[in-house]
């Protein structure tokens, strides 16, 4: 299952934006309205949402082109990433990928609000100051 949000200009270098998502407790800021838990941990964090149960994503590879985070389960096979192409000195385009092998029925379930996962995400990155 893939799925893609909308490419974004971040007002920012794709230096500056590769620094900012090395760290985990800066994914916090990037979190959807209803977080009702957010821990960082040694190279990623976990976070629950309002009715979703809690996801656990290790911080994979950051550089000036992308930051890849992977599931940090076992059972759950998926990653996000986000590609950062720069635009200008100072501006960078994003986009958030999401790539994840599920059966059919966990694919029908999930697929909604995974896009309203990256939608907000995106929305967020860009409003991000």
């Amino acid at each position: 299952m893939n799925l893609e949000g909308r490419k974004i200009i971040v007002n920012k270098s794709s230096k500056d934006l590769s620094e900012l998502l090395k760290s985990p407790e800066n994914y916090k800021d990037f979190m959807p309205d209803g977080l009702q838990k957010f821990e960082t941990r040694d190279n990623g964090f976990k976070f629950g949402l309002q009715g979703m149960p809690e996801i656990a994503l290790k911080i994979d590879e950051v550089d000036e082109q992308k930051a890849v985070l992977k599931s940090a389960s076992s059972s759950l096979d998926f990653t996000l990433t986000a590609t950062l192409n720069p635009v200008s000195e100072n501006q960078t385009e994003v986009q958030m990928l999401f790539e994840g092998k599920f059966n059919p029925f966990i694919k029908m379930m999930v697929e909604k609000p995974l896009q309203n996962f990256i939608n907000t995400l995106t929305d967020k990155i860009e409003a991000y100051k």
